[in-house]
């Protein structure tokens, strides 16, 4: 009898030390933590290719690249545990005389100089941290002084850093810059970069590891926790009122989304209905180079002027058109005199001018194939003298 208990005792205190052993290995220590935001401040090189002739002469460093020899680029950021940074970039460089600018020999030394503005995403936060290998792309503006001549650019980054510590790294990225403007000649050209970089108020976190690591170890606290009480289930029983409650907010929701959409489609099928009505009724067709509106014209404008009395909520556009016989701009003139003696009918008939939009289309919007210099018979041009009507709002 105790021998069997010293055989007892002797498993229990075995169990513990390897439950010991494992929780020693699961500790979370320096090598599971990743710098989550910082400050960075960098210094290096840039090279500017200004050809004209970019991705056929990508590489063409000796004929197409402007290097200076000595460092010609600072920046200074603030990157955040999101991922997302912000930095402001000045870079000064030189278009060297016999270089290729702009698709032509370039005849003597020119300055450059940039300020850049960009905001950055870690594509880390998408493949997974890697500790040393940090890649990113980003979209910025800013203004550069190039070849004699000022332009807004509008910029994309792509790039990586390398980190030899928590503080020290280099930096390399290319960013394309497209002219706001490109009048007075402004070309668009890219400017790689490489640069030491050094981080400071660094805050950090968990890298994917740790978090696993600080999950296993909540999850074995847990288990023991519930081994010693009855807390698994009181969490049991929080957790199925907790469901219950999300599926009734959850069949709430599908019920006032059944609910919402019979309402559009009930909207949506009588504004159709209306908008039938009124094609039903068919359109004002003007006779040639007149814009003044025929007995007939008036019946229907009068039908059309009843059904928008009857649904007093709808928005009505209406697009006045001309034949494509005779100059652009007296057919455009034209469509405006119909649009305007349509929309004055409609009022005299009660119908607000806040009800009724407008738009004179000229020529622009021809029903068939009857466009300038193509002969056509009247019938064909006449399907093009038109007014049209379109619910906008109901």
């Amino acid at each position: 009898m105790r021998t069997k208990f010293l055989i007892l005792v002797v498993t229990i205190f075995a169990t513990i030390n390897v439950s010991f052993a494992q929780d020693e290995e699961l500790q979370i220590t320096s090598k599971d933590s990743i710098v989550a935001s910082s400050w960075i401040v960098g210094v290096g090189f840039n090279a500017v290719d200004d050809s004209g002739n970019v991705f056929d002469g990508l590489f063409n460093i000796g004929e197409e690249w402007n290097i200076l020899p000595y460092p010609s680029r600072v920046s200074l950021g603030r990157y955040f545990k999101s991922g997302l940074g912000v930095e402001a970039i000045g870079t000064i460089n030189k278009y060297k005389e016999g270089n290729i600018v702009d698709g032509v020999v370039n005849p003597e030394d020119k300055d450059y100089y940039a300020i850049d503005a960009r905001i950055t995403y870690d594509l880390n936060k998408i493949i997974g941290e890697t500790g040393w290998f940090d890649p990113y792309v980003g979209v910025g503006a800013g203004y550069t002084e190039a070849n004699d001549l000022g332009r807004g650019t509008y910029n994309a980054i792509v790039g990586f850093r390398t980190w030899f510590s928590d503080r020290w790294g280099l930096d390399f990225n290319s960013s394309g810059k497209w002219a706001m403007s490109q009048s007075e000649g402004a070309t668009n050209h890219i400017q790689h970069a490489a640069g030491v970089v050094y981080q400071f108020g660094i805050e950090k976190g968990l890298s994917k590891r740790g978090e696993e690591k600080k999950e296993l170890l909540a999850a074995i606290e847990k288990e023991r926790q519930r081994q010693q009480d009855s807390i698994a289930e009181v969490n049991r029983l929080r957790e199925e009122a907790l469901l219950a409650e999300r599926l009734k907010r959850e069949k709430e929701a599908a019920e006032l989304a059944v609910a919402e959409k019979a309402e559009r489609d009930k909207k949506e099928a009588a504004q159709k209905a209306i908008q039938d009505q009124i094609d039903g009724l068919g359109r004002v067709y003007f006779k040639f180079n007149s814009s003044y509106l025929t007995t007939e014209d008036k019946e229907l404008l009068d039908k059309l002027a009843a059904i928008l009395q009857e649904h007093e909520t709808v928005t009505l556009e209406i697009s006045a058109h001309t034949d494509a016989r005779g100059p652009e701009e007296f057919n455009l003139w034209l469509s405006e005199r119909r649009l305007e003696r349509t929309v004055n009918y409609l009022n005299e008939k009660g119908i607000s001018s806040d009800r009724l939009v407008g738009k004179a289309q000229g020529e622009t919007e021809l029903t068939n194939e009857c466009g300038d210099g193509v002969k056509c018979p009247e019938v064909k041009h006449q399907e093009n003298r038109r007014s049209q009507f379109t619910i906008l709002q109901f």
